[in-house]
């Protein structure tokens, strides 16, 4: 008989695992998410089941943000846990962060128990829709591209490496009133002398400038290179679809590393650049003026919400010269993010090219 802690954790442990846990009716093997069909796959006799659709009760909501009470950041990353598999009994050790994960020895799937009580469950999730063929595919070219990238690297980073993985994603709502200060120009043309200069005349403006943020984004992973996701953003939030432990069935998903207050100050210093520039193009709209200068604003944040959301992506790295490069694939687009290694050499190389060609278009033209 199971034990049972005193919040019922090994019942919830026992549900989950018997959602993610599917066998295939066919050949009894472990079915996971399909990203091309959107449903359940078994990889070994090709049987397909539709997932059911979500309920009008389970649909995806905007939560709001002062009555959260889950807001701590967690530093888990050096946490391990140890799993051992229902299906082989091998036993293997996760990062804590993980929330999904797949037995290296049999693919049996499961989801992670939560490593606090404090941490809270993903709303919704964005389903892979590149497969892991496509992915490699598309990193291929990429990396192709790269004309100053070394051969020997290019043939190191090896595409059908790529780990699918859930990364963790905080998004914000919120209406702005911002009250501003600024000096707005008014250029003219004058003539001195034989020329013509421009003048700029300055007056004080004021005034309030009022915007509602949608879906202000954080990635709350402290784990993997903010830069390398940032470069294969966009996600489509269109797609989203309410969280079941199916649609993470096959994948790692990663739990938020960066709580839900940590990420609203991320994003709030996000939200200050884009309201500097919009403020900016406000006044010039609404005086006519050429230019701005010196503005200041303070902004006043209303009827904050938020999102806990799950994105995909094709995660690989590989080491060249000592040095790990990380690659990631969006699971929805397609679109590539990444560091490549740079020769010197081709770089020099493709410098005293260029010197050549104008010195010898120098010489055929004079």
């Amino acid at each position: 008989m199971a034990d049972f802690d005193e919040n019922g954790q090994q019942i919830q442990n026992e549900i989950t695992e018997d959602v993610t846990n599917k066998k295939c009716p066919n050949c009894g093997a472990t079915v996971v998410f399909d990203p091309e069909s959107g449903g359940m796959l078994c990889e070994f006799c090709g049987y397909k089941t539709e997932l059911p659709k979500a309920d009008a009760d389970n649909a995806i909501c905007e939560l709001d943000f002062e009555s959260a009470t889950q807001t701590a950041s967690f530093e888990w990353g050096a946490q391990k846990k140890s799993v051992v598999c229902k299906q082989c009994g091998a036993e293997t050790i996760y990062d804590a962060l993980e929330t999904a994960a797949v037995c290296p020895f049999c693919g049996s799937t499961s989801v992670m128990p939560a490593a606090s009580s404090d941490s809270m469950a993903p709303g919704a999730v964005c389903p892979f829709a590149i497969t892991k063929e496509k992915a490699g595919e598309r990193f291929t070219s990429w990396i192709k591209g790269k004309l100053f990238t070394p051969s020997k690297a290019k043939k190191s980073a090896r595409p059908e490496s790529f780990q699918g993985v859930y990364l963790p994603y905080w998004t914000y709502d919120s209406q702005t009133t911002s009250s501003f200060t600024a000096r707005a120009g008014f250029d003219r043309r004058v003539k001195r002398g034989d020329t013509y200069v421009t003048e700029t005349t300055w007056r004080p403006v004021s005034g309030v400038y009022q915007e509602f943020i949608d879906d202000e984004t954080v990635m709350a992973s402290k784990r993997n290179e903010n830069s390398v996701v940032k470069a294969c953003e966009p996600f489509d939030f269109s797609k989203l679809v309410p969280y079941s432990p199916q649609v993470v069935a096959g994948f790692i998903a990663e739990r938020y590393s960066i709580g839900l207050k940590e990420g609203w100050g991320i994003a709030q210093e996000s939200i200050k650049r884009r309201l500097q520039q919009n403020i900016n193009q406000y006044i010039r709209r609404n005086w006519r003026c050429d230019r701005v200068d010196s503005l200041h604003f303070s902004t006043l944040y209303t009827n904050i919400t938020y999102k806990y959301i799950l994105v995909p992506v094709w995660i690989s790295s590989f080491k060249f010269n000592d040095k790990v490069y990380q690659f990631v694939v969006n699971g929805q687009t397609g679109k590539v993010g990444g560091h490549a290694p740079v020769s010197v050499l081709r770089v020099l190389a493709a410098i005293g090219l260029g010197l050549l060609a104008i010195i010898l278009f120098f010489k055929l033209t004079h």
